[in-house]
């Protein structure tokens, strides 16, 4: 989670889909009570791509951690 606040980021399911297909991600965090229905497609594109899933938080905990007032479900950490 400090990678989360301390590296340039992009929040969101759209915003974190994008940042794997573009290869601009070096990880992604989901969080584990987020629906599954928004998820899931972002964690097969992970493993096409080789990008290492973090799914040991909550909503609440995830967005706080990326700098946001609202939970997400999504957030990833982008490369340098």
């Amino acid at each position: 989670m400090k990678e989360l606040q301390s590296g340039k980021t992009v929040s969101g399911v759209k915003q974190s889909r994008r940042a794997v297909r573009d290869n601009l991600a070096r990880a992604v965090y989901l969080a584990r009570d987020a629906d599954p229905a928004l998820t899931d497609p972002i964690r097969s594109l992970c493993q096409e791509k080789g990008v290492p899933v973090i799914d040991r938080c909550t909503m609440r905990e995830l967005g706080q951690a990326a700098g946001i007032q609202v939970g997400t479900a999504a957030a990833a950490v982008l490369r340098e």
